[in-house]
């Protein structure tokens, strides 16, 4: 019995001597420790968030917007207020080694403040048409491409060499991949930038292409949650409203969000959409607690970061001005407030919520639990061991950018997604004197180039890709008349502008001439374009597509992608 009693006792030491340790361990954080002290990330994010004041709390959350005009006032934010984040748009991207300056710049202001913490600096390098960082990274074929050639390991491929591309300069966050289901053909916002209309094809590549871009180095961030595909409108402009019912958002548009958060998605990006059959009168998306916490945190069981997509545009403001609009977002669940402008110094976006933080206790709570939650993901991604560069040399960029086995793939993946629509008299290889004319947007000199290298000198027609009527009228009227001069004419189709003009060129057919069509962005406008001889989907303006709708076009090789929508 006395045997028992003295080995329980024991037990119960050692017991509390491990807890004690635990506890000790936890408590033995100097006061003079920071973000790159070396102690477990719970613990640590605890510790640091315990010391925060209350605007380094609230700066953890925000995420503004990299300009030239405002780049003083941006690293005023980061050096004064600890600014947790900031958003690279397109306008000052094509100068590779001054962005790389820039954010080395950015993030040596982050490393001057008390606790080091690093920014979050992310982008849209979505492929295909979205792709903020310029200069000479890659021009890809993008997701519908990637959707018509089928592949998983070529959207793994996509997200692995377009984030080691934006890595290189230091960019550390992708708010890609788009995995809205192109439901709506109308689409003039998400059509290309969608792997496709079936949902779980969508979910499964968009697994891959995050799997590709962890493995690259950068964050991924799927968008827009909880689905934008359902609608011809854009919410850049304007409030939107998708009339779906809470079974066919869960069957159907929440499918890729759930594949997505069963991979522990690390960031998910909130839409500024409302489902008025779901959550009658209520707010967008981005500021609905229904939508971000009850739907996304708590039946979906979503661990990872919330951010919103940028709260200038008018499908938040509409709703609430801007302050009043971030209000909103924090108490509705979002960790990281994207605007797309940099505050003024003395914004109302920054006065009151700061004033709430100070005054409202449950306020306050949410922005701390918000900013431990961004700290958790900064130390678990920078102490990961494959972290983009805190300060980037400008010097080397051309070792990485553009990626020369990206370069490769591309290419091989192009010519994976042709889909030929209508054969006609494919492979087409012109005679000696044939006279060929080639009609496409001025905007894509890629067209012409291609076309000359395999056929020959040709004559041009160039037009505008963003057409009214009376240029459309013009084309009308200019095209049909010279086409009588040639034997084959081979024509450009983008935009749903260049498509109403085209449809109008019935005299073309007539004119007994052949007509090939080359389908570049959404391939729906050249759908109704039957009329032609041939009819070739490349997905993209991408170098690569045209290079491979030309081979194929020449028979070089059989085309084996399939049209992504039903």
């Amino acid at each position: 019995m006395m045997r028992k009693w003295v080995w329980r006792c024991a037990a119960a030491c050692v017991l509390l001597a491990l807890i004690g340790g635990a506890v000790g361990a936890q408590k033995a954080i100097p006061e003079d420790a920071d973000f790159w002290s070396d102690y477990p990330d719970e613990p640590l994010a605890d510790f640091l968030v315990s010391r925060m004041s209350d605007e380094e709390l609230l700066s953890q959350m925000l995420m503004f917007g990299w300009k030239d005009d405002s780049a003083s006032l941006l690293n005023r934010w980061v050096s004064e207020r600890g600014l947790g984040n900031v958003k690279v748009f397109g306008w000052n991207t094509d100068n590779l080694a001054y962005v790389a300056q820039g954010i080395a710049g950015m993030q040596r202001l982050s490393q001057n403040r008390r606790y080091k913490i690093p920014l979050f600096v992310a982008t849209d390098q979505e492929g295909g048409w979205i792709r903020h960082v310029k200069g000479d990274t890659a021009v890809t074929p993008g997701n519908l491409a990637i959707g018509a050639g089928g592949y998983p390991i070529d959207a793994y491929y996509s997200g692995y060499y377009i984030n080691r591309e934006i890595k290189a300069l230091g960019i550390n966050m992708n708010f890609a991949p788009t995995v809205d289901i192109y439901t709506n053909h109308r689409s003039t916002v998400i059509g290309p930038r969608s792997f496709g209309e079936q949902a779980e094809y969508v979910g499964a590549l968009g697994v891959a292409f995050v799997a590709g871009s962890i493995a690259a180095g950068v964050i991924p961030t799927a968008k827009h949650f909880p689905g934008h595909g359902d609608t011809d409108a854009d919410s850049h402009g304007r409030s939107i409203e998708i009339n779906l019912d809470a079974k066919t958002l869960n069957d159907r548009e929440l499918l890729p969000f759930k594949y997505l958060i069963s991979e522990k998605i690390p960031a998910i990006m909130s839409a500024h959409l409302k489902f008025p059959r779901i959550e009658p009168n209520g707010p967008p998306v981005s500021l609905s607690k229904k939508f971000l916490t009850d739907i996304l945190r708590n039946q979906l069981h979503y661990e990872g970061l919330i951010i919103t997509d940028d709260m200038q545009m008018n499908g938040a403001t509409s709703y609430a001005r801007i302050s009043d609009a971030c209000t909103l977002a924090i108490e509705a669940g979002n960790d990281i407030i994207l605007s797309s402008d940099t505050a003024a110094w003395n914004e109302q976006l920054w006065e009151k919520n700061l004033a709430l933080v100070r005054s409202d206790t449950t306020f306050r709570q949410t922005v701390r639990n918000a900013a431990r939650r961004v700290i958790l993901h900064k130390l678990a991604y920078f102490k990961g061991g494959n972290a983009a560069p805190l300060f980037p040399d400008p010097a080397t960029i051309g070792q990485y950018i553009p990626d020369r086995e990206g370069q490769r793939f591309f290419l091989a993946q192009a010519c994976r997604s042709v889909t030929v629509y209508k054969k006609g008299t494919i492979p087409y290889r012109p005679q000696p004197d044939e006279r060929v004319l080639l009609a496409g947007h001025q905007e894509h000199p890629e067209f012409f180039a291609e076309a000359e290298k395999r056929l020959g000198k040709c004559a041009r027609f160039p037009y505008k890709a963003d057409m009214g009527p009376y240029h459309a009228q013009w084309v009308n009227d200019n095209l049909v008349p010279l086409a009588q001069n040639y034997d084959t004419i081979i024509i450009c189709v983008d935009s749903e502008n260049n498509a109403a003009a085209i449809r109008n060129l019935q005299p073309l057919q007539r004119l007994g001439k052949r007509v090939i069509i080359l389908s570049i962005q959404s391939p729906v406008p050249a759908m109704n374009l039957t009329w032609a001889d041939s009819v070739i989907f490349g997905y993209s303006y991408s170098p690569y597509s045209f290079q491979a709708m030309f081979a194929v076009l020449a028979g070089d090789f059989e085309a084996k992608g399939s049209l992504p929508l039903k």
